[in-house]
């Protein structure tokens, strides 16, 4: 299996939303904190997706 780096913008996206997921679960934030578990697993997900697949 072959793995690739994942494009600036899709990193950075990660990066957001992981980071909103953080501060949302030590800060109250009205939507971001409701669904703070949400934000770090798209971002994590969006992580696995942008290095495996070309592209992205």
């Amino acid at each position: 299996m072959k793995f690739n780096a994942p494009k600036t913008t899709s990193w950075l996206i990660a990066l957001l939303l992981g980071l909103l997921g953080l501060l949302g679960t030590v800060v109250a934030i009205p939507f971001v904190s409701d669904y703070a578990f949400w934000f770090v697993f798209v971002g994590l997900v969006l992580m696995l997706a942008a290095t495996y697949f070309e592209g992205l």
